[in-house]
This record gives structure tokens, sequence and C-alpha cells, in this order.
């Protein structure tokens, strides 16, 4: 999972580059720092363990929102509450399940 990790980390912060640009009047420069981020993004998320785009995309949703939840405490400062963190650990599970359960053939 560590690869859909980084891929987590590359989404939101591409997301983020864009979103000062669009909404806080940014230079373009975060723009185009923020496409570049997400092409790598992609390109990360075409790394996974599993042959299946759409076994990883599901999987890398449980990824992304440890990530989006990590984005929250370090960069707004702020708290989840439990529910919240029984939802990460969820998540979590169910990503790693859906990755890494044992399949036939």
């Amino acid at each position: 999972m560590l690869i859909l990790s980084a891929a987590a980390l590359c989404e939101l912060t591409g997301c983020y580059a864009i979103w000062v640009w669009a909404r806080e009047g940014r230079s373009p420069g975060w723009a185009v720092g923020g496409v570049a981020v997400l092409a790598l993004f992609g390109y990360l998320l075409a790394q996974s363990p599993s042959p299946m785009a759409g076994r990883t995309v599901a999987a890398y949703g449980g990824v992304y929102l440890a990530a989006a939840f990590a984005w929250y405490v370090l960069f707004e400062r702020s708290r989840p509450d439990r529910w919240d963190a029984i939802g990460v650990a969820l998540a979590l599970m169910g990503a790693g399940l859906v990755l890494y359960a044992p399949r036939r053939g």
C-alpha cells in the first residue's frame, strides 16, 4: 500500500496547488505544478500490485480517505473524532482486502 500512499500524497498536493491557484489567486505556476504532480499521481497509481485498474482504484479509495485525514490534521490543524478514526480504519482494512485477499487462479 506504500505506492497507493505515495499516489494519495501526489493527488492531495496536486489538487491543493490547483485549489490555491483557482481559489486564492496564486500565480499560474501553482496550476502547472499541480498538473505535473497529478500526472505523477496517475503514474504511481498504475504501479499498484493489482493487475486490474478497477480493483486498484477501489483500494485506492480507502488509502485516499486516510491520506485526506492526515492532510486535515497536518495542514488544517484539526482533529478527527473517534468516528473519523473508525471510518479510516475500516477503509484501510477494506483496501487491504481488495488488494491482498487470496483469490482463485
